[in-house]
């Protein structure tokens, strides 16, 4: 086998691993490296008179993340059951498990109209955490402290 068809195989198995981690971290809490807000109903039939939603935001975690999307959460109305997060490094993965009281879980139109303004109010707040993060300066300094040698390399000893 030579050089480039080794590489095209390597290059197409690497692809492949690519697509299988995506599939399979769908529905785990590991950020990944691109902003995303998925939003789902997610309907047990337990009560005929609530209905719930099943959230997710991943994107760069900012102090105000957390606080932005509860004020989200009660603007629409909607009772946090349940939430999970993951960061890794510095990105965050938010996990919502939401419900709306009072609302017929077989009214499909009006579950859509309430998915539809789940997105686009966590979209917002997506797009203010890629702004703030696109403009503001980076506030976070290494841990480990520049080694700083104070004798000459380039003199040798004697």
């Amino acid at each position: 086998m030579d050089k480039a068809a080794l590489l095209a195989e390597v290059v197409s198995h690497v692809k492949q691993l690519k697509k299988t981690a995506t599939e399979t971290s769908k529905d785990l809490l590991v950020p990944m490296d691109t902003d995303e807000v998925r939003v789902e109903s997610h309907n047990e039939g337990d009560t005929e008179e609530t209905f719930s939603f099943r959230a997710s935001i991943c994107c760069e975690y900012t102090p105000e993340l957390l606080s932005e999307l509860r004020q989200v959460l009660n603007s629409l109305h909607l009772n946090m059951v349940n939430a999970e997060i993951s960061t890794l490094g510095s990105r965050v993965k938010v996990f919502v498990f939401t419900s709306k009281k009072s609302m017929n879980a077989d009214n499909p139109e009006a579950c859509q109209v309430i998915v539809n303004s789940i997105h686009r109010a966590l979209s917002t707040i997506l797009d203010k955490v890629s702004a703030s993060a696109e403009y503001s300066p980076r506030t976070t300094l290494p841990n480990k402290r520049q080694r700083i040698s104070f004798f000459n390399s380039s003199s040798s000893s004697s």
